[in-house]
């Protein structure tokens, strides 16, 4: 029997959605394969585009063309080179075999057994690999705290917790309103930390943090607010003492002499 031939590209997704209909169709011969070996078996070829589709959250249609058969069914056309991601795709792979080949075998006191790197090291589920940081960060410059906020709250209530792709922890956002409260932003650092707030409310830092963004901007009350929530949670700070007893006008005690 002549079999169909079949080009790979390298974020296919032979795993995700109907797996079963995409298996189907790969056969046991491929053509057009320009990173991996030509005589690949059919099964390790199946590992690795499940491992790519899941790496990136993508399905096979991502990177293959799909084609309209006159019967009206959707087939996969593996051996055109139409779309974009699919050298993209291969321009990565060979990065990453160049990493974990070439580059990283250089690092001095490298561990044993040695880290490597792989699409999920980057991609966490994501096509374009990105962070919750830079996502709000350019929410900020879209449309304001309001927008950052919005989709902080969005993404928060997406499957994206147990996934891993975004780090939710409360670094992320303080961070970020550090960032803004050196720029001069002190209102959009303020809103997003507040937000934080939420959802740490032990969290003496992100009240001490806001402290500091009511002293930039004059707003002492607010400011003295949020240090004395501070010192409830972390009663033992000389920072956050400190800085009540600036802001409260009470007397630093004269050194003793010697």
């Amino acid at each position: 029997m002549r079999r169909i031939p079949f080009a790979l590209a390298l974020l296919a997704a032979a795993a995700l959605a109907a797996p079963t209909r995409a298996a189907a169709q790969i056969p046991e011969r491929f053509e057009n394969l320009k990173v991996l070996p030509r005589d690949i078996p059919r099964d390790s070829l199946i590992q690795i585009m499940r491992g790519f589709a899941l790496s990136l959250g993508v399905r096979c249609q991502y990177c293959h063309v799909q084609r309209t058969g006159a019967d009206g069914r959707e087939t996969f056309d593996f051996k055109a080179d139409d779309k974009d991601p699919k050298e993209k795709a291969r321009f990565m792979m060979r990065m990453v075999r160049d990493l974990n080949t070439q580059v990283l075998p250089n690092v001095p006191h490298r561990r044993d057994p040695p880290v490597s790197v792989s699409c999920v090291t980057c991609h966490r589920g994501l096509p374009v690999p990105t962070t919750l940081d830079r996502i709000l960060a350019a929410a900020v410059d879209s449309g304001g705290a309001a927008a950052a906020i919005a989709r902080y709250r969005q993404l928060r209530t997406e499957p994206n917790l147990a996934s891993g792709r975004y780090d939710f922890s409360e670094t992320t956002v303080s961070e970020l309103a550090r960032r803004l409260a050196v720029q001069g932003k002190t209102a959009e650092a303020a809103a997003l930390l507040e937000m934080n707030g939420e959802f740490y409310p032990r969290s003496a830092q992100i009240d001490f943090q806001l402290g500091e963004v009511y002293r930039q901007r004059g707003e002492r009350d607010k400011a003295l607010v949020r240090y004395r929530m501070a010192q409830e949670k972390d009663p033992n700070n000389p920072q956050i003492r400190r800085r009540i007893d600036e802001l409260s006008g009470a007397a630093t005690p004269a050194p003793r002499p010697r």
